[in-house]
């Protein structure tokens, strides 16, 4: 059972560096983290969406970021989400945007800014 209190982060990414090194960085800052390698492996685990708050690539094998958020909304979820992508695209930043993304980063991120953009999705989601 996750201690709902605790701020949470989940990052679904196919990249286990990206994943990693976005381990480290809310390490760093004191901020929990959990990762998936897939949409459908995040979608299976038993997540909360209270205190929490999700990170996700745009463009995966399978189900990409786009997809998941897309899922998450049709199941009537409120988890805030932070786009990431190495693919970056007019298009897919307007996508985002639209269904209600909280944040867009291109790879490599700047970990300050994607800091406070967790902080900021976090103070969303009480």
């Amino acid at each position: 059972m996750w201690n709902e209190t605790k701020e949470i982060v989940y990052i679904v990414d196919d990249d286990p560096s990206v994943r990693k090194a976005l381990e480290m960085l809310l390490y760093s800052a004191g901020i929990e983290a959990q990762s998936f390698a897939s949409t459908r492996e995040f979608l299976n685990s038993g997540f909360r969406e209270q205190n929490a708050c999700l990170i996700v690539d745009v463009k995966m094998r399978g189900l990409g970021g786009l997809e998941l958020h897309q899922e998450l909304i049709a199941r009537g979820g409120s988890l805030p989400v932070i786009f990431l992508t190495a693919f970056d695209s007019e298009e897919i930043r307007e996508q985002a945007k639209a269904q209600g993304g909280l944040g867009y980063f291109r790879k490599p991120v700047d970990d300050q800014a994607m800091l406070d953009s967790i902080q900021w999705a976090l103070s969303k989601n009480p």
